[in-house]
């Protein structure tokens, strides 16, 4: 696939790979190899997530994955978690191209909520213009409430991260419908306002291409779990394949 023609970017979240990892002390799974091979097959990004207790990706594996992502200078690193707990330390010492702010508490088994306005408001501002000024792109998780968008932009946030289990979960379902127009306006909303539009969590290969369609405002995908549980019986090259082939424009 021509990376030129994909307009939607997958970013690939190896969180997964480095739970794997941890179960043992040999090293194996490698993050680093995995990241390589999945910008091998065509992922235009890696994106990790990592929690003040390091349950998963540690502290030397962002530092690690930016040397692999020095290799690959068309592609992104995407930083997400919480800037109230471990994460602006990560954005002040690697600068990755895109920070993505998450509100998951220190112990959360894994995101579930987007941020709140106006109560989140104050204290995210002035993290927001730091990371402007080190050149990082600002992403905010959030759930799909169109009214939410405004405050977003007015903070000077660059784009938001459509929080998608919710449509995953009535994907296939009596509620898919009903689900998928809350994200629809929620994108027409951000987009009509300057902000760029992400997307992540539970999508999958299946779930996909729907939202792609709906969603023509669409720049990047987020995928970890479904990605790396699809690569344990694929291989990352086909995993990244099918995924790229869910996110081409459907007719």
């Amino acid at each position: 696939m021509n990376l030129k023609h994909s307009p939607i970017a997958l970013s690939v979240n190896v969180n997964k790979v480095a739970l794997l990892r941890n179960s043992r002390q040999l090293g194996i799974p490698s993050v680093t190899r995995a990241a390589q091979l999945c910008l091998e097959a065509g992922a235009q990004g890696i994106t990790v997530h990592p929690r003040p207790d390091e349950r998963h990706i540690r502290s030397h594996d962002v530092h690690d994955l930016l040397e692999v992502m020095k290799a690959w200078p068309d592609r992104e690193f995407n930083i997400e978690g919480n800037p109230f707990h471990n994460l602006m330390a990560f954005v002040r010492s690697v600068h990755p191209q895109q920070v993505t702010f998450v509100p998951d508490s220190e112990g959360q088994f894994t995101s579930d909520h987007g941020w709140q306005f106006p109560k989140d408001a104050e204290r995210l501002q002035p993290l927001i213009q730091e990371c402007k000024s080190l050149g990082v792109r600002v992403s905010l998780f959030m759930d799909p409430l169109p009214d939410q968008m405004a405050a977003v932009q007015a903070l000077g946030a660059d784009r938001v991260e459509l929080y998608t289990e919710p449509y995953a979960a009535a994907w296939g379902g009596p509620q898919e419908a009903f689900a998928l127009a809350r994200y629809v306006q929620t994108a027409d909303a951000a987009h009509a306002l300057g902000l760029g539009v992400n997307a992540g969590h539970d999508l999958n290969q299946h779930n996909l291409p729907g939202f792609v369609k709906a969603i023509p405002a669409l720049k990047e995908v987020s995928i970890g779990h479904a990605l790396v549980a699809d690569a344990l019986e694929l291989g990352y090259q086909a995993a990244v394949t099918a995924y790229l082939r869910a996110l081409e424009p459907q007719p």
